[in-house]
């Protein structure tokens, strides 16, 4: 159950301790898989949003590949984009465009499509 309440003319949540702790220790663990952080909040307790977007997007992306066991480079090669960008993109250091988020996706769910696919290996041995 969570509740939200105004205190001293600010909005707060109020969640279960249980509920906290695995929380805080979801957040800790992304933080120590390698994923970016989010930014700072602003004195009204918001994140900027063009950075928490940059964020987002660069953590999508990183489990998205890491889910897929693709490396950096790989998923630059599928994707027809430089691995520096792909980089800076999951280094929150650019902020990329339509376009690549297009090729990076493409590449992302064809490569999950092609993992998907019994191996041409395992067809021809169901047939015996």
């Amino acid at each position: 159950m969570v509740s939200t309440v105004i205190l001293e003319g600010k909005k707060w949540v109020i969640v279960p301790e249980e509920d906290y702790h695995r929380l805080l220790a979801r957040a800790e663990r992304e933080v120590e898989e390698g994923l970016p952080p989010l930014p700072a909040k602003d004195a009204d307790g918001n994140y900027p949003a063009l950075e928490a977007m940059d964020v987002s997007i660069a953590r999508d992306i990183i489990r998205a590949r890491r889910r897929l066991g693709l490396t950096q480079a790989e998923l630059a090669r599928r994707a027809g984009i430089r691995i520096e960008t792909l980089n800076r993109i999951e280094k929150v250091k650019a902020s990329p465009g339509s376009g690549t988020i297009d090729k990076i996706d493409r590449a992302l769910r064809q490569a999950q499509a092609a993992a998907a696919r019994p191996s041409r290996k395992h067809r021809l041995s169901d047939r015996s």
